[in-house]
């Protein structure tokens, strides 16, 4: 519900500073959803694979979960293919530029480690494995110089992991920078470790049997992690685009947190009835995401000339005659949007009720 909102103004020169990234360096509540999503992936797999891990990574389970991480990389990468313009569709040429990296993909490779990681190891070596990786990026890109440019630097453009999603994915990155990508090679290595906080929780969780204690344990380690990002911080600055060392830290914590207070309101303190549309959206999420981007280009992409001589979207049409013909425009952006998340909400209880859950 969250991706959809920031995803989806009603024009992106008026935003509500909340509901933007920030710049480069820091964090604004907008860049806590991506890694709440890899978090909740972690906490999902331990719960989804528990009767599972007796057997270990047997040929079926390795299927089962290669097959998964396949077809969310390549929802990805459909929904950027259906991102393009017309005429660049059917472009064998200019499909040759079409972005690989993104959200679905980076999502489709931490969930494929971390079930491996599941079923493989213990959680004292899943944490070992996440200080390493956390310790090895901050190495990496503090450190080490970076070829054609010099000392190693956090820059967007001219640090280490820009020039390794150059490496790896040249004239295949992000097209606001076209010169790295905020879902790149290098920075895929920490984003695996905001799911492995998630593993790690959902243990934590399974491990604890009294629910107040279990409910306090996941607080505390919140706050330290949350602590622990801050202090880091001044060292590796917290940065959603690099996803940055402090960042995994930060963001993990806040997620534990919102985890616990979930956990202590719905499950503990029994108050469940205001979940329903959070349940219908939770139930076919990859739809929703995917759905809401096709819908959302459909509307940019319908377009017809206007008396002026130029060209309108309905998306527009639609912006300026219901919203902003009346509203204040940051008021009028965001409730388009939040309008599209009420009529996904009104698709998704529909399907909800009739057991139609969309599965990867």
């Amino acid at each position: 519900m969250a991706m959809i909102t920031v995803n989806n103004p009603g024009t992106w020169e008026y935003v509500y500073a909340p509901l933007r990234h920030a710049a480069w360096h820091g964090c604004t509540p907008t860049d806590m959803i991506f890694p709440f999503f890899l978090f909740i992936v972690g906490v999902s797999v331990h719960f989804a694979y528990r009767e599972k891990k007796s057997e270990g990574l047997s040929r079926k389970n390795f299927a089962k979960i290669a097959r998964r991480s396949v077809i969310i990389f390549l929802l990805g990468i459909l929904l950027a293919w259906f991102t393009l313009p017309i005429e660049r569709m059917v472009d064998l040429e200019r499909l040759s530029t079409l972005r690989i990296p993104g959200v679905l993909q980076r999502i489709s490779v931490v969930f494929f480690a971390i079930a491996i990681l599941n079923l493989t190891t213990s959680w004292v070596t899943q944490l070992r494995l996440g200080a390493g990786l956390l310790l090895a990026y901050y190495l990496l890109m503090t450190w080490v110089p970076v070829p054609g440019f010099g000392p190693p630097n956090l820059e967007p453009g001219t640090n280490l992991a820009a020039w390794s999603d150059r490496l790896f994915f040249d004239g295949h990155l992000w097209s606001q920078s076209r010169t790295w990508d905020p879902e790149g090679v290098l920075s895929t290595l920490p984003a695996l470790v905001t799911g492995i906080l998630g593993l790690l929780t959902g243990q934590l969780m399974d491990r604890v049997e009294n629910t107040s204690e279990r409910v306090s344990w996941i607080f505390f380690f919140g706050m330290v992690l949350i602590l622990s990002g801050l202090a880091l911080d001044m060292a590796f600055p917290i940065n959603k685009s690099l996803w940055t060392s402090s960042y995994v830290l930060y963001t993990g914590g806040w997620a534990m947190q919102a985890l616990a207070a979930s956990h202590w309101l719905i499950d503990i303190r029994g108050h469940q009835s205001w979940t329903k549309p959070f349940l219908y959206f939770g139930t076919n999420a990859i739809f929703a995401f995917v759905a809401s981007g096709v819908i959302a280009k459909a509307l940019l992409r319908t377009r017809w000339a206007t008396e002026a001589g130029t060209e309108e979207s309905l998306w527009n049409f639609l912006y300026q005659h219901a919203y902003a013909s009346w509203l204040e425009p940051h008021t009028a952006s965001v409730a388009f949007a939040l309008t599209l998340v009420l009529i996904f909400g009104v698709i998704l209880r529909w399907m909800y009720h009739r057991k139609w859950f969309i599965k990867v």
